[in-house]
């Protein structure tokens, strides 16, 4: 899509992305109530070619919205429940001995559920950091290593991690580093009074709904290219930038509250974030281009865990999101 030299191709693209998501937000939305800022960040996610962390407490749909995503979308779909005694090749694969036809025995490759097109990681926090970097490299590199053998994975590939940030008795926290491999860190919070009952309703009645599949891999694909032919004006980029600098303790950019209460902040990684959710969130609002308020929708979702608050901002209640406020508050958005 080029919106500078076809517009009519550039219109055509952003209405088949529009119906694209809203046919998958749709399905989702039979099995889960509410909870609409979660559904969008983490399609965002799947269609802008990222992977999403969702963090909340246990029994609020978590891992019902990532499989019932991947019931929606015609791809290969696994879960792994982490615990701390699982080792990489419980998710990676290995090799197997095998009885041939003529009675003999081979080995053979097994895959392992990293092998798959949408991977469910539950309780990512409760893996040992061994089996936490095969999960990564899959995530980073879109490959598996085992042993000798380096096995590519199919595109389209997400994986959607969740965790509990209340028990914290036999978890690994997820390094820096590592968790700046997820586009967004997605809170997931509880719902509202008035949706219990259909929560309830939806749970316990007679009649489960029933999710099919309304999208596919090449679908998601094309959606993918969608995004990233999407254009970004200069001085939206640099409000990106800006804003990922910002975070850093000691820049010009930088509100007093960084240099404060911040140890580290956002890499280059978060201002590629802020563009590729930008990008999406301009083809939704029926935009061509990406506007400053694209990028700064999706501010929270891609910094807040990559801001990394220090000892006295910890001691003086300051969070990541207050951080990234404050950060939207200091570095104006470029005039239109």
């Amino acid at each position: 899509m080029n919106s500078s030299s076809d517009p009519h191709m550039a219109r055509e693209a952003a209405e088949e992305f529009r119906a694209c998501h809203a046919r998958i937000r749709e399905e989702v939305g039979k099995v889960i109530v509410g909870q609409g800022a979660v559904i969008d960040a983490v399609l965002t996610a799947l269609l802008a070619g990222g992977h999403v962390m969702l963090e909340g407490v246990p029994g609020l749909g978590k891992t019902m919205l990532v499989r019932t995503l991947g019931e929606a979308v015609d791809i290969d779909f696994s879960r792994i429940q982490f615990t701390p005694d699982m080792m990489p090749a419980d998710i990676q694969g290995t090799s197997v001995l095998v009885e041939g036809e003529g009675g003999g025995h081979e080995l053979r490759f097994q895959e392992g559920p990293l092998v798959a097109n949408l991977v469910l990681a539950d309780e990512i926090n409760r893996a040992t950091p061994k089996t936490q970097s095969a999960l990564l490299e899959a995530m980073q590199e879109r490959q598996i290593s085992v042993g000798r053998r380096t096995i590519r994975l199919d595109e389209p590939y997400c994986v959607m991690a969740t965790q509990n940030p209340v028990e914290q008795e036999g978890t690994y926290p997820l390094p820096e580093a590592q968790l700046d491999r997820f586009l967004f860190k997605v809170i997931v919070g509880y719902p509202e009074v008035g949706e219990y009952k259909a929560i309830l309703d939806r749970t316990t009645g007679a009649e489960v709904p029933e999710v099919t599949a309304v999208s596919s891999g090449p679908e998601i694909i094309r959606m993918r290219e969608i995004v990233r032919s999407v254009p970004v004006p200069e001085a939206v980029q640099m409000d990106a930038i800006h804003l990922v600098v910002a975070t850093q303790p000691g820049s010009e950019h930088a509100p007093a509250m960084v240099g404060e209460s911040v140890a580290l902040g956002s890499s280059p990684r978060g201002a590629q974030g802020l563009i590729l959710a930008g990008k999406v969130n301009a083809l939704l609002a029926g935009r061509y281009a990406v506007a400053s308020e694209d990028l700064r929708a999706a501010a929270h979702d891609v910094l807040r865990h990559r801001v990394i608050v220090n000892f006295h901002g910890q001691s003086e209640g300051v969070t990541p999101d207050a951080i990234v406020d404050a950060v939207l508050s200091h570095v104006k958005p470029p005039a239109k």
